[in-house]
């Protein structure tokens, strides 16, 4: 099973390109609370639905998947841990965050 559901505030501006594939690709810097510290966590989210209008310090809820990648830089291979966003609310719409907590909830089920 690999269903990941974070809350935390967006440490930059999203930002957002486009791969050479033509999806579009929109990077956020997300950072959680564990343990009483701070932990910033990379989120890609790949063809978001609707325009991104995110800035930094806005409260997100993101729901997805873990998936670390590997690609050439520099001439070596370097790796990167993520999480592969499927969808991302703003943390004070609750009945978005509701049904997209519901909907992790049930891949979760679903896997299990």
């Amino acid at each position: 099973m690999n269903v990941v559901i974070l809350r935390g505030t967006l440490s930059s501006d999203p930002v957002s390109r486009e791969l050479a594939s033509g999806s579009v690709l929109v990077s956020l810097e997300l950072t959680t609370i564990v343990d009483e510290a701070n932990v910033s966590v990379p989120v890609a989210w790949f063809d978001p639905a609707k325009e991104v209008t995110f800035a930094a310090g806005d409260a997100l809820v993101v729901t997805g998947t873990v998936r670390r990648r590997f690609f050439r830089s520099a001439g070596r291979t370097q790796s990167r841990t993520e999480v592969v966003a499927s969808e991302v609310v703003p943390a004070g719409r609750s009945r978005q965050v509701t049904s997209v907590v519901s909907r992790a909830m049930a891949r979760a089920d679903v896997a299990a």
